[in-house]
């Protein structure tokens, strides 16, 4: 009986007991701190010298190589050592980058590659740290990886419409030769007969635009990779369009490279020097 007139007190005790844990379970729950979301595989990073900077998920930076305009590797064997390729199969993105903006590439030793506006993406060997660019200008042709590049640069064989392969100065012959692109790869051509700032090609009506269409692709700031000089590229309204001008030089497109990067077909169009590449060696247009 003693035993019976008990019971309730016990009850109550082991009640007791279990909502003191169970409170204790949860309050332990809430007092431990959240686990930080993992970094995105493609982040944004602020770099002094070059602004917004793309880099992998430790901040380590990513570069472009000018040889690949064509949206393929040209680097591979040794080169492959000193820039070794970025790959993620599952990209998560920083705010300020586009999913679009990415691909994949098959490289040519059957390796994936990824991609950014078509330029596949390495890291250098000497960037110990994060945030570190000692890869930027090496031969001229590598460069920090950004989002907003105005133009890059292609180093590349010519090829005209004609089929004939044109060294730098325009003469049939091999040889790579660096020009400016857009920041997509596609070729852009000045007009021999245009003259400082001024457009003399492109109609009114832009009936013509399709065979020679205006660069309109100009971002709210000109970013340019560092072996130009961004103070040499202008904006000027053609018939009420923006147009990208390099040394007083109107840019343009060639319609028969079909928006494929790499081409360059239009460099001898009607004849070599009529709608030539531009670099830094061009001369100012004329007044």
């Amino acid at each position: 009986m003693k035993l019976f007139k008990n019971l309730p007190l016990a009850i109550a005790g082991i009640a007791v007991m279990f909502a003191s844990w169970s409170c204790s379970k949860n309050n332990n729950s809430n007092n431990t701190p959240d686990q930080p979301a993992p970094a995105n595989a493609i982040r944004l990073s602020t770099n002094a010298k070059f602004g917004s900077v793309i880099t992998d998920s430790k901040g380590k930076t990513l570069y472009f190589f000018a040889i690949d305009a064509n949206g393929s590797s040209g680097c591979n064997g040794g080169c492959s050592v000193v820039w070794p390729t970025f790959y993620q199969a599952n990209l998560t993105l920083d705010k300020g980058l586009d999913s679009k903006d990415f691909s994949t590439i098959t490289r040519a030793d059957g390796s994936k590659q990824t991609a950014y506006k078509g330029w596949p993406l390495y890291y250098y060997q000497n960037d110990a740290n994060a945030g570190d660019v000692n890869g930027d200008k090496i031969g001229n042709t590598w460069f920090v990886a950004k989002p907003d590049y105005t133009v890059m640069l292609s180093n590349s064989q010519l090829i005209g419409n004609d089929g004939v392969k044109y060294n730098s100065d325009l003469k049939a012959g091999d040889g790579v030769t660096q020009y400016i692109v857009d920041d997509r790869g596609q070729t852009l051509y000045s007009f021999s007969h245009d003259k400082f700032n001024t457009n003399k090609f492109t109609a009114s009506n832009f009936s013509n635009n399709k065979v020679w269409p205006i660069d309109t692709a100009v971002n709210a700031a000109i970013n340019v990779p560092s072996v130009l000089d961004k103070t040499q590229f202008q904006t000027i309204t053609v018939f009420g369009k923006t147009q990208l001008v390099y040394k007083g030089w109107p840019l343009y497109y060639f319609g028969a490279d079909n928006n494929v990067r790499g081409n360059n077909k239009g460099v001898s169009v009607p004849t070599p020097g009529t709608w030539p590449y531009v670099n830094t060696t061009s001369a100012v247009a004329p007044n």
